[in-house]
């Protein structure tokens, strides 16, 4: 996922290959609730399909139903990015979606490290609005290079059984590209795959902008 180029890849559209279901689950457990246009890099993956990236010989989940993945370049210094993303005690200071974070375990972020936090999730034509608590456990973690963490999201009426979330950092000409994806599980988010899909969408989407705005800022939009 690394490479020379401009700040975004080109457009790609997603694709759902999911006839929609009676019921319409839009969370996202990324950011649930963050609402923005989807950014060119984004791509809903194909089911069937298996992305090649990985964090220690893991990845998203290869059977999920619900999977997306995007790509950013951003301007600033791996190590500026990279603590942003695993100092996550720090999340609810440039992430508004984020409204609690609790890490339950001391010391650096590392392999075997769990965190709650909470996001809230607006109402749909099948569920309440609600708050999303979250519990994460860090499944691999390479220095500068890539984590996994994993998950179930409950909230009052809506459940995610587990989210697997992927990222990983390259450091290209003019920056740094990120990668993330991830994949839901889950008998109430699997019943309208294609929405589904779409919020999750949303939410990495806007994770992506606020750690490019938030990176760049501290750093000037300098590289490195």
């Amino acid at each position: 996922m690394s490479g020379n180029g401009p700040t975004s890849a080109p457009h790609r559209q997603p694709r759902p290959r999911f006839r929609p279901r009676p019921r319409a689950v839009a969370v996202a457990l990324a950011l649930a609730g963050a609402l923005a246009a989807t950014a060119p890099t984004a791509q809903a993956a194909d089911h069937g399909t298996t992305s090649a990236s990985r964090c220690g010989g893991r990845g998203v989940d290869p059977d999920a139903l619900i999977r997306y993945e995007s790509d950013i370049v951003i301007k600033a210094p791996l190590r500026t990015i990279w603590k942003l993303q695993t100092d996550v005690e720090g999340w609810p200071s440039w992430q508004p979606p984020v409204t609690t974070m609790e890490r339950l375990d001391p010391g650096r972020l590392r392999k075997g490290s769990r965190f709650r936090w909470t996001t809230p999730a607006p109402a749909t034509p099948s569920t309440p609005a609600t708050t999303l608590e979250i519990t994460s456990t860090v499944r691999q973690l390479r220095n500068q290079d890539c984590i996994l963490w994993k998950g179930p999201a409950i909230g009052e009426g809506l459940r995610i059984d587990e989210g697997v979330h992927l990222w990983t950092f390259r450091e290209v000409e003019g920056g740094v590209r990120v990668h993330t994806e991830e994949t839901w599980t889950g008998d109430q988010v699997e019943a309208d795959v294609p929405t589904a899909t779409w919020a999750l969408g949303q939410g990495l989407e806007a994770w992506l902008r606020d750690l490019k705005a938030t990176a760049e800022a501290r750093s000037g939009g300098r590289p490195h």
